[in-house]
């Protein structure tokens, strides 16, 4: 497209997404070719009719020198003639040259098989879905065979295996860090390890980490070729502390007594630091408490209350928040991908709400975890990622440590779409 009429797209974008209506532009900008159809399914997958129209405009910039006019033809031809009169104000004139016909290949609908009652037609062939074969011996049902909300796209989530999955598990801390043993870490970690190698993960896990030693097993992980996986995740089981940030909030204990801001984490993995994950989600779960703070909670009605679980042996994850957050060499730089953010295709979940302790029984495990991993298994095979975290949320506010205090996990989702986990059949 010619530069003159790019700018004339971006200088009018607001009103254009606006009072846009794409639906009505789809048919003559198919017919003329200016769109492909695959163009037109992906701008209508856009979600809203703002977020089609923005996208619309933006895949026109990219299309030839006769997408603008043909693009104004077609605004007068669906009664949007303002819009036409707004982008011609300051256009150079255009004369079209005539193009070759563009034969529209469009598919045969036939008619759908008679139905009686409730006994479907014999004729009726439900699509199959090849399992996936895991390094076990196992089935696997790749996430795209169930149903998806139409308005969202679903990260590919079908290579076997799927990802790296790295456990930092920090149990046992070095007396001069003044940070108490975590007893019950270990019980986490195993049922965490359990079960992301049920979704079909390359599990790896590290025990007692000192500050720098975390740092260095993130390193490696942003240096491995994630090319033939589709996500990765990251599970830290620690001390924690809030910290100053800009973004993610939280910071996480080596064994040493020095931390590691959440912030600083993630930055290992984002499209400046790892290539090869680029557009894939990049999971990080975060047990660990965000602050000293103690939750009371506050009362509600009778029929609100569910029965809650903790006792007597409940310990918690905090530390005092910290006057400074951690420096590290790796800057937060603009992603390496100019059309994605950097935080883009990031989720962060936090066993408690910034700034809160996080409970972990010592002979059963945190709250957290003792939830996360109950509901990936009841409903991984039906739910997205964030509807369980959701689930987890829910769940996990129902507890009372020794009657008294409460905790309310949450999650920072920079997710682009939906994500399904693979399940075993």
């Amino acid at each position: 497209m010619d530069e003159t009429h790019k700018k004339i797209l971006q200088r009018n974008r607001v009103n254009l997404v606006t009072d846009l209506d794409p639906s009505k532009l789809y048919d003559g900008l198919l017919e003329k070719g200016v769109f492909t159809q695959d163009m037109i399914d992906e701008i209508q997958r856009a979600g809203t009719r703002r977020d089609q129209a923005r996208q619309l405009v933006r895949d026109l910039e990219t299309r030839g020198s006769r997408a603008f006019p043909l693009f104004l033809e077609c605004l007068q031809e669906t009664g949007q003639e303002s819009l036409a009169e707004l982008l011609q104000n300051g256009a150079p004139a255009v004369t079209l040259q005539p193009a070759t016909p563009t034969k529209i290949v469009r598919p045969i609908i036939q008619p759908l098989p008679f139905i009686d009652g409730d006994n479907p037609s014999k004729d009726v062939v439900k699509p199959s879905i090849s399992p996936i074969p895991t390094p076990g011996g196992g089935q696997l049902r790749p996430g795209p065979g169930r149903i998806r909300r139409d308005s969202l796209q679903s990260y590919k989530m079908d290579a076997s295996p799927c990802g790296h999955c790295l456990i930092i598990n920090n149990m046992e801390f070095e007396p001069h860090s003044m940070l108490k043993n975590r007893k019950g870490s270990n019980i986490d970690c195993e049922k965490l390890e359990r079960r992301f190698k049920t979704l079909n993960f390359v599990v790896e896990v590290k025990t007692n980490l000192r500050q720098k030693q975390i740092k260095h097993e993130l390193l490696t992980l942003s240096k491995k070729d994630h090319s033939q996986y589709d996500c990765c995740v990251v599970i830290m089981l620690s001390h924690g502390t809030e910290v100053n940030h800009n973004r993610f909030p939280g910071a996480v204990y080596g064994v040493d007594g020095q931390y590691v801001p959440v912030q600083i984490i993630t930055n290992y993995l984002n499209g400046q630091h790892c290539p090869s994950l680029q557009g894939k989600p990049k999971l990080f779960f975060i047990q660990a408490c965000g602050g000293d703070e103690r939750d009371m909670g506050f009362e509600v009605s009778p029929d609100e209350v569910e029965p809650s679980s903790g006792g007597m042996d409940d310990q918690t994850d905090a530390i005092p928040m910290s006057s400074s957050s951690d420096s590290l060499s790796m800057s937060d730089e603009p992603d390496a991908r100019p059309s994605l953010p950097t935080p883009s295709d990031i989720l962060v979940s936090y066993s408690t709400f910034p700034g809160y302790v996080s409970w972990r029984e010592t002979q059963a495990g945190s709250w957290y975890v003792q939830t996360l991993d109950y509901i990936l298994e009841e409903n991984a095979a039906t739910d997205d990622l964030v509807t369980m975290l959701m689930m987890v949320n829910n769940e996990v506010s129902q507890n009372s440590a020794k009657g008294l205090y409460k905790q309310m996990p949450g999650s920072f989702n920079f997710l682009r779409k939906l994500l399904y986990f693979q399940t075993q059949t």
